[in-house]
């Protein structure tokens, strides 16, 4: 075996620690993005496979220079884009620990099992979601919640309908339908998708529409219209089919706006109920804001969900990699997943087998370190204050939006996501679009804001989410200034043409 360079272990992890360390302390010093230089993402693209080793310090050194120094900008308080967290210190530490442990967390009997399902309980009591012990596990995010969750809904129709699809697959089977809102995240239709359900089985509910304002003239609030739900699954089931899903959102990506969940588990029925229609509530982002007092009657009927998919590392701010789902009824999700190869011998004496039976992953991450963590390093209180600062800041850019010339906002504010645009009077609305589609990369290339863009209700805009909570009012000033200036120099530029 050919010779390579010690490891360390203490050295290695200090300097790591020490790196790490030193690029938290510097991240708001920093512009928020730049471009990266060629040079270093051809190096990075293009480095040769080693043929020997290196020392931990000289790795670490690159590592430094070449990767750490090109952020995504997440880590930034002037950072507005997408809905990417900045990773809470206590769950970067105990990411590291769990690194340091690498177990499976399939199942078993070790320390990593018991946490997760204690941290699965404590996601579910902080957003008032009901819970047995193991109804629910962490995930790689959302969309794997997502899938897990609709293919036990499609499980359960199935089977109620007398058909075994874990043995017949769906060729023959009775025609599924879903319903969900064009506002429902991507990963919904790739689940029904990759579930062989196919897309076409995916009903688009209208939104309702609702003038907000003093003259009734203000921005249009959207959330699923109910009643046109009720017509679309009576409709399917007239024909024959069989309604198995509603998908509801408790924050939607593009404005944050939470769909009537009350109404809408009525319409579905109780959960796990018979004839009732499985109802999955995508809190991806928005469900964690039911903590903060001021907003937590919008999440009236999140309870009575069969599942609710959750991102800790949205707004728990967990370093990525971490979702949840939590359900109704633990057993659902162990009979449409559950199998045990001889191999795997479960002698922990644990009723509820393994974690691995209750989902599609075998070999699962150790999750939960990163989220105890980040839970316990601040308590439900220091949570429920951190999304109350980010809801705060957002409400705070949405005045300041509409304080301020040749700026509008696009959708009302419920959460931490501000749809706005660049809207100066005398513009035709085309070029409006045009300066609008242009001015996120505009903004970003700035480096002193960073902004995403969107699409809603067909027209270009800007999307600034706040899941940072060292985000301020300052900042949001700051974003505001950013866009007209920007958006300025790109209308000069348009009129020129």
């Amino acid at each position: 075996m050919a010779d390579s360079p010690s490891y360390p272990v203490r050295d290695g992890l200090r300097a790591a620690a020490d790196v790490a360390a030193a690029h938290l302390d510097g991240v708001a010093a920093r512009p928020v993005w730049q471009p990266m230089p060629e040079q270093v993402r051809a190096a990075l693209l293009d480095a040769p496979l080693p043929e020997t080793g290196r020392a931990v310090g000289e790795l670490l050194d690159e590592a430094e220079r070449r990767v750490l120094a090109h952020p995504m900008g997440n880590g930034h308080p002037a950072f507005f884009g997408w809905v990417n967290a900045a990773p809470h210190p206590a769950a970067v530490a105990a990411g590291l620990l769990a690194s340091a442990s690498n177990p499976s967390s399939a199942g078993g009997d070790h320390a990593d099992v018991p946490l997760e399902r204690a941290v699965v309980r404590w996601l579910a009591q902080l957003v008032g979601f009901p819970h047995e012990i193991g109804a629910g596990l962490l995930t790689s995010g959302a969309s794997m919640a997502t899938i897990v969750a609709i293919g036990a809904a499609r499980h359960r129709a199935l089977e109620r309908a007398g058909w075994d699809v874990r043995e017949k697959g769906l060729a023959g089977a009775p025609e599924l339908t879903a319903y969900a809102t064009a506002e429902a995240h991507s990963c919904v239709r790739k689940a029904i998708e990759l579930l062989g359900i196919g897309s076409r089985a995916l009903r688009t509910v209208p939104e309702r529409v609702e003038k907000v304002g003093d003259a009734g003239d203000g921005p249009v609030s959207a959330g699923m219209d109910v009643e046109a739900l009720r017509e679309l699954i009576a409709q399917d089931r007239a024909a024959g089919r069989v309604p198995f899903l509603v998908v509801a959102s408790a924050g939607t990506v593009n404005t944050g706006a939470i769909d009537p969940l009350d109404q809408i588990a009525d319409v579905c029925g109780s959960p796990g109920g018979e004839g009732g229609v499985w109802l999955h509530i995508d809190g991806a982002y928005g469900a964690f804001g039911a903590v903060d007092a001021q907003m937590s009657a919008r999440y009236a009927g999140m309870a009575r969900a069969d599942s609710l998919a959750l991102d800790p590392h949205k707004w728990l701010q967990v370093p990525i990699g971490v979702g949840a789902l939590l359900v109704a009824d633990r057993e659902l999700l162990r009979s449409a997943f559950s199998l045990v190869p001889p191999y795997l011998r479960d002698e922990s004496g644990d009723a509820l087998g393994w974690l691995s039976e209750y989902g599609i992953e075998q070999t699962r991450q150790f999750r939960a370190l990163p989220v105890w963590a980040s839970i316990a390093a601040r308590g439900r209180a220091g949570v429920a204050a951190d999304v109350a600062a980010c809801n705060e800041t957002a409400r705070a850019l949405a005045r300041i939006v509409e304080e301020t010339p040749d700026l509008e906002l696009a959708a009302p504010v419920e959460l931490s996501i501000v749809a706005f645009r660049y809207a100066p009077a005398g513009v035709a609305p085309e070029q409006v679009d045009e300066v609008n589609a242009a001015l996120p990369a505009a903004i970003q290339e700035r480096g002193a804001a960073f902004v995403t863009g969107s699409v809603y209700q067909g027209r270009p805009v800007l999307r600034a989410c706040v899941l940072n909570p060292a985000t301020r009012e300052e900042h949001a000033r700051l974003l505001v200034a950013e866009a007209q200036a920007a958006g300025a120099e790109l209308l000069v530029g348009a009129t020129a043409h």
